[in-house]
């Protein structure tokens, strides 16, 4: 996590981003959360894609104690929600996240309850395993995210796209695991995924032991984000049109993809191919196949098959 202080007078953005594409307009909440979020806007710009957007512009979307809660009320219901098959989540306003609010957080984090040491101790592992969890909800929801990237994306904002599946970003962006500067290892997700998603430790190493911050360009040649865009627009149309691409496929491939990509990430090949083969022995009793093949016979696009909820 990092922890920011953050002022409403401190890179304000009045002028919300506004895309020229009607879909993608859809998909920038400028009214603001959406109810019963304070830190979120939920919006479907498409069908079966629902969009996520952090919205806190004025606090350049630091993440106080209700983004915590909100993000795993959120990704829950999504997990569940039969009418969603694709996750694209974004922000608002000048930046993706600064990190964590510490102006909101300070009294739970910095002053832990507890009467002795061992339960000040247990206490914030309480907490520092609640903050975790607002991550790995993204990672354990069985429909793909996609994540898209404009400015800065600084420490708490690397553990959040670390969990995504899918990660595009603006030429403006850059990204920092910023902890070791204010005096902690990062600890909700960062050090776990980072490794696995860039496959170089030693990149990993430099960056969280230096803090120096990671260009666009850099991330696309490391392999931290799959695609660049000159500009947030671009990438929001990119975004969603990629999205739709997903959708429009079996969410019974698509889900299952995801969840064996993610075990077989970590367990080895023989591990994995069991795992597959458990998994498929059901899945594959699917008429979503059936339809599937008889399209691919026909030449037709996926778009042109209809599949039941999942």
């Amino acid at each position: 996590m990092l922890f920011v202080f953050t002022h409403a007078s401190v890179f304000s953005d009045r002028a919300l981003w506004m895309p020229a594409h009607s879909a993608v307009r859809a998909m920038s909440s400028s009214a603001g959360p959406t109810s019963p979020y304070t830190t979120l806007a939920i919006s479907h710009p498409a069908e079966n894609i629902t969009h996520v957007e952090l919205h806190r512009p004025e606090k350049i979307n630091a993440m106080n104690k209700a983004f915590w809660r909100e993000m795993v009320e959120c990704f829950n219901e999504i997990s569940s929600d039969p009418d969603c098959r694709v996750v694209l989540v974004s922000a608002a306003g000048k930046i993706f996240t600064a990190g964590v609010d510490l102006m909101d957080l300070s009294g739970e984090i910095l002053q832990p309850k507890g009467d002795d040491v061992a339960r000040i101790s247990w206490n914030l592992r309480q907490i520092i395993v609640k903050f975790q969890e607002t991550f790995s909800v993204i990672e354990k929801c069985p429909k793909p995210v996609v994540v898209a990237v404009h400015g800065a994306c600084i420490g708490g904002g690397v553990d959040l796209i670390t969990a995504c599946d899918i990660r595009l970003c603006s030429q403006d962006a850059w990204f920092q695991v910023k902890e070791v500067d204010i005096g902690l290892a990062a600890d909700v997700g960062t050090l776990q995924r980072l490794p696995k998603v860039i496959g170089s430790r030693s990149l990993v190493n430099e960056l969280a032991l230096t803090a120096r911050k990671m260009f666009a360009d850099e991330a696309k040649s490391c392999g931290l984000v799959s695609r660049v865009f000159p500009d947030k627009e671009a990438m929001m149309a990119a975004a969603l049109e990629l999205a739709a691409e997903i959708a429009a496929r079996s969410p019974v491939a698509v889900q299952g993809t995801k969840a064996n990509l993610i075990y077989s990430r970590d367990h080895s090949v023989d591990e994995g191919l069991n795992y597959m083969a458990t998994w498929n022995m059901s899945m594959l009793q699917t008429q979503d196949l059936i339809k599937s093949a008889q399209a691919a016979m026909e030449k037709k696009s996926p778009k042109a098959v209809t599949f039941s909820k999942l």
